[in-house]
């Protein structure tokens, strides 16, 4: 199975602009599976509820997933990515999950981080994993990182590769990946961004790129520079992440002592 990712810069609030380079930079790449930044044709640094409600879009029918789905359709690949989700009168940091046949489904940010919090509300879909054939994907956004639960969720349900759209500021995400992948036996695709952002007299923030994919041993297979654009894909086997047993005596999984862990 081919999977990558697409580090790039997006532009704020130009989303066709920003469909326009994922599509070109997509046209010729063969592969699997391809995962997006968060927030990948957006923007991130939102100053107004305005902004969001102009920029958030419904799924399936807005834009950005429309052109996700046709591109997946086109290349014959499922792509994971970021956007800004306006269901009713609320507002998700999502990610969509498509392939050749359309929608498969779409994941609400669970972990909100910073002024996130102001814009967006907490995610309600719970982790949720998808079979595509070759691999079951599960998903989590940037910050989900933080919380080793959320990778675990979606062990236990079974995922082969969790694909992390992320738009990451703080530089502990590309050293505790391997962590992750390590105690739960699975493969990792983080696809972050690169570049700043300084709008409406907020503080910048920087992106700090770096994305990588990690082996189910904690093995960093490839990782991207800090600070310029990269279509990476390599070659793996998803049943290398099927195989919890450690050693004769222990498997990974199995030996969990829930009993004994607090809620």
């Amino acid at each position: 199975m081919r999977i990558g990712y697409y580090q790039f810069n997006p532009v704020f609030g130009d989303v066709a602009a920003n469909l326009d380079t994922v599509r070109a930079t997509l046209e010729q790449a063969e592969a699997d599976l391809i995962v997006l930044p968060e927030l990948f044709a957006s923007g991130y640094q939102f100053v107004s509820q305005e902004e969001i409600q102009r920029l958030a879009e419904p799924v399936p029918d807005g834009p950005t997933t429309k052109a996700l789905i046709e591109l997946a359709k086109r290349r014959r690949m499922h792509l994971v990515a970021g956007l800004p989700e306006r269901a009713g009168n609320r507002c998700y940091n999502s990610a969509v999950v498509v392939g050749p046949g359309g929608l498969l489904g779409c994941y609400r940010k669970t972990h909100l981080f910073f002024e996130e919090t102001l814009f967006f509300s907490p995610g309600d879909t719970g982790f949720r994993v998808w079979d595509i054939g070759p691999a079951k994907l599960g998903v989590m956004i940037c910050f989900d990182w933080y919380y080793p639960e959320s990778a675990r969720a979606l062990a236990l349900q079974g995922a082969d590769i969790l694909c992390h759209p992320s738009n990451l500021v703080l530089p502990n995400c590309p050293d505790s990946m391997p962590v992750r992948c390590l105690e739960n036996r699975v493969f990792a695709v983080t696809c972050n961004r690169i570049g700043t952002e300084a709008r409406g007299g907020k503080g910048p923030l920087t992106f700090i790129g770096q994305s990588e994919i990690v082996g189910p041993r904690g093995t960093i297979l490839h990782r991207a520079p800090g600070d310029r654009d990269e279509l990476t894909i390599l070659d793996i086997d998803p049943a290398d992440a099927r195989n919890k047993t450690l050693n004769r005596y222990n498997d990974l999984l199995r030996d969990r002592r829930t009993e004994f862990y607090p809620h």
